[in-house]
């Protein structure tokens, strides 16, 4: 815990199951310093603003592999590696650092009949993005590796949940059922050059160039794409910024450290039968990050755009529940 202050022992709700909502404790301690840093200053090319652990004594709480903001609230979705969506409010301090993760529910995720996913295979949720139409958020778009497939799920009140509505994808992708498949989806902004289309990355299938594969799902932007990334490390999310560039978070591991990387690509970059590169806005090794597996964009209380990253602790006990957020420097 290094020390950290403590933001507040906080009650989140759970919904594990489909069984009646109870209240258990949830644990949030923010963290101030990253890389030396104070919130407000430089980390590489971005701008520090603050984090929090979370901490639960119910074992449902964690795994989380993607997140996305669902509403100008700071309502935010986490899918997880076992089969469950989490919802809560991000919630800020005086100074617009974030504070703590309240308000939590989880349920599980379910198939197309509506019924909880049977098994761990086919419950490995990796990445969503929020789907808007008309400007409003009305559903959440999933990437499941193992069993891999894409599918949709309607939000109410903020909460996703329902049954599974499948998006097609192409055969070379859904037949890759291994867990280094589809590691990120994210959905183009208005301003992107391919607006609306979805962007699918996988983390260990690679074209002829050995770079990773990935696709296009649009109705005018449809076709195979490629991201070339940095040497070692590997996609694990994607979301686009505002004006149309896309951020990519990558992870690796050196030396029993974990290592991530956020890289921005130009919006022109993003295109049917393109290899992707970008620029390296952030590399970090050791003990200030986790697994960082989950990226999201979005606005602050303050109207300041932040970019948000969550690690997936595996549910193990030496691994960490946490959530960094930065901006852009101005």
């Amino acid at each position: 815990m290094r020390g950290w202050p403590l933001a507040g022992l906080l009650l989140a709700t759970i919904a594990v199951g489909g069984a009646e909502a109870v209240e258990i404790p949830v644990q949030s301690r923010q963290i101030v310093t990253f890389q030396g840093a104070s919130p407000g200053e430089r980390v590489g090319g971005l701008t520090w603003r603050g984090g929090i652990e979370m901490d639960s004594p119910d074992d449902a709480f964690g795994g989380f592999s993607g997140v996305a903001f669902v509403s100008p609230d700071q309502h935010l979705v986490l899918v997880s590696d076992r089969g469950r969506f989490a919802s809560g409010r991000l919630v800020y301090d005086d100074a617009d650092r974030p504070l703590a993760l309240t308000g939590v529910e989880i349920e599980p995720i379910r198939n197309s009949k509506g019924e909880p996913l049977p098994n761990r295979f086919s419950s490995d949720a990796e990445a969503l993005d929020v789907i808007h139409r008309d400007g409003e958020a009305v559903g959440v778009r999933v990437g499941f590796e193992n069993l891999t497939r894409v599918a949709d799920f309607a939000l109410t009140n903020g909460r996703p949940g329902g049954a599974a509505r499948e998006v097609p994808i192409p055969d070379w992708l859904s037949q890759r059922r291994t867990n280094r498949s589809i590691e990120s989806v994210c959905i183009a902004p208005p301003a992107s050059p391919i607006a609306g289309s979805t962007l699918i990355l996988t983390e260990g299938v690679y074209d002829d160039a050995g770079d990773h594969a990935g696709w296009l799902l649009g109705n005018r932007d449809r076709g195979p794409v490629s991201y070339r990334g940095s040497s070692g490390l590997y996609p694990t999310d994607c979301v686009f910024l505002p004006d149309g560039d896309l951020l990519v978070l990558e992870r690796g591991t050196a030396m029993l450290s974990f290592i991530m990387a956020l890289i921005r690509v130009p919006a022109g970059e993003v295109r049917p039968d393109n290899t992707m590169r970008g620029e390296e806005l952030l590399r970090v090794v050791g003990g200030d990050i986790d697994n960082m597996e989950g990226i999201a964009v979005h606005e602050t209380p303050g109207g300041e755009t932040r970019i948000v990253l969550v690690s997936d602790d595996n549910f193990s006990t030496w691994q960490r529940n946490i959530l960094l957020e930065f901006a852009l420097p101005r």
